[in-house]
């Protein structure tokens, strides 16, 4: 099987190879440009967020399996679809004790469909391809060694669960502990178009793919399809590098997150400025505060005795006491208004998140994620509420952070441009709709293609405001 894939991978332009410290990884045999696709791939196993279809991750007229009442379905043709492998999957589901299917995570379910794959492969039930195969998920690594005892009991637990719904006298758990990790590490969330999550899925050939946090390609999904494209420039005999987390955010904040979760420190070009005046200076605007004088727009460090803040432009001292009391104040706000958005009371969270924007304003500076990340909330609720006016107000203000959060081509920078242009739409300012969705058509066309339906509509909006814009050029 080894061989048989590289030769299918040759055919596209690519090949594994191991690097020293880096492990195997996947590298290029042709150049490949911005937006086109390097490599895609169905999921091995996947499993739906909550109250989705089983096979399509659909939300519509879903109906739950007579059978085991765990899994929906959006009607006949998804049923089908899944028969051969939910016919196994429902018997055992269907035995257990009610106390334990509250346990029933999608992850153990992930886990507990890896197996009965695997099992219909062998015995020649589903067929085993050359990128379809259990062989691919042994090749992984789990970092078995790197994870805590607190992390390694939870997989016991979760491995033990797996034991009692399989009932295979046979099933090795220190195995099953180990894919735990395994997924931990390598699975995907799965998301549309507008990079809402959908459900988790494993793509043992993608999990090859090294991470950047300036990456050279993008990981996007058309339905469970996982597709990746370029996003610069990939000259032949280069490494495909995609991000694995969240990539607004300082140095320090990203190396957190890949340690946390996937056990290394990034040395990416972005990463290599780790402690240098340029990254320090990203990372305060991003993350730290700024200038209490009204006119300053500079951006604080600490002082040497840690008692104060000074401004890097114009020299200014800031009380750590004064910030610690705003920040005390932002956080209280900040509770509240979440409490309020999750019980769907806009009216309450939108008046909450605009006392968190001014305390905000007073501590952070303009291009701090964390006063971005507000403006989102008020964004998000003015479209609830169909203010479309106050809404743009706020897309247009996260703009400049998304632009400085997110260098190159990013799906979310362009995605925002899409959210600003309808806006625009909304409230037929034609000429900025135009511009703001020729913005994102620009970014989206190269993460995203153009053949996906959320694509044809961007485009069909697009070419309907470029027809109103000459009807009335027209008519005046």
């Amino acid at each position: 099987m080894e061989e048989e894939l590289r030769g299918i991978l040759s055919e596209r332009g690519l090949s594994v190879s191991s690097l020293p410290e880096k492990g195997r990884c996947l590298l290029t045999t042709n150049h490949f440009s911005p937006g086109e696709i390097i490599i895609s791939q169905e999921p091995y196993v996947s499993v739906p967020n909550h109250s989705r279809c089983e096979v399509c991750f659909g939300s519509d007229k879903l109906k739950k399996c007579a059978a085991c009442h765990f899994v929906w379905y959006c009607g006949s043709k998804c049923q089908k679809a899944d028969w051969t492998l939910h016919r196994v999957e429902c018997q055992a589901l269907s035995k257990l004790e009610k106390e334990r299917q509250k346990y029933l995570t999608p992850s153990i379910r992930l886990m507990v469909k890896l197996y009965l794959r695997r099992k219909l492969q062998d015995q020649k039930v589903i067929p085993n391809t050359v990128t379809d195969n259990y062989n691919l998920v042994e090749a992984l690594v789990s970092h078995m060694s790197e994870i805590d005892e607190k992390q390694l009991v939870l997989y016991a637990q979760m491995a033990n669960l797996v034991s009692v719904i399989l009932q295979w006298p046979d099933l090795k758990l220190k195995e099953v502990t180990e894919n735990f990790s395994k997924l931990a590490c390598n699975a995907h969330s799965i998301c549309d178009s507008e990079l809402r999550p959908l459900g988790t899925g494993l793509y043992p050939v993608i999990s090859v793919i090294n991470h950047s946090c300036l990456p050279n390609a993008v990981l996007m999904f058309e339905g469970k399809t996982a597709v990746v494209r370029a996003v610069q420039p990939i000259p032949k005999g280069s490494e495909v590098l995609i991000s694995y987390i969240e990539t607004a955010g300082s140095t320090m904040t990203r190396q957190k997150a890949l340690n946390e979760q996937y056990f290394f420190n990034c040395s990416c070009p972005r990463c290599m400025n780790l402690g240098q005046c340029e990254d320090i200076q990203e990372s305060a605007v991003l993350e730290g505060y700024r200038c209490d004088a009204n006119t300053c727009t500079g951006f604080l460090l600490r002082d040497p005795d840690n008692k104060a803040f000074i401004c890097q432009q114009c020299g200014r001292l800031r009380k750590l006491e004064d910030i610690k009391q705003i920040a005390s104040e932002v956080k209280s706000f900040s509770e509240k208004a979440a409490t309020a958005l999750k019980s769907g009371n806009y009216e309450e969270a939108g008046s909450l998140y605009k006392t968190v924007e001014k305390l905000q304003l007073k501590l952070c500076h303009p291009l701090s994620l964390n006063l971005m990340s507000t403006r989102e909330s008020l964004l998000k609720i003015f479209m609830e509420l169909n203010n479309w006016k106050d809404a743009l107000v706020y897309c247009r203000m996260t703009i400049p952070v998304y632009e400085k959060a997110y260098p190159g081509c990013h799906p979310m920078l362009g995605l925002q441009y899409y959210t600003c242009g309808k806006l625009e739409w909304l409230l037929e300012e034609t000429g900025n709709c135009i511009r703001s969705l020729t913005k994102a058509f620009d970014i989206l066309r190269v993460t995203h293609g153009t053949n996906t339906p959320f694509m044809k509509e961007l485009l069909a909006k697009l070419e309907e405001a470029h027809a109103e814009a000459s009807f009335h050029t027209q008519t005046h």
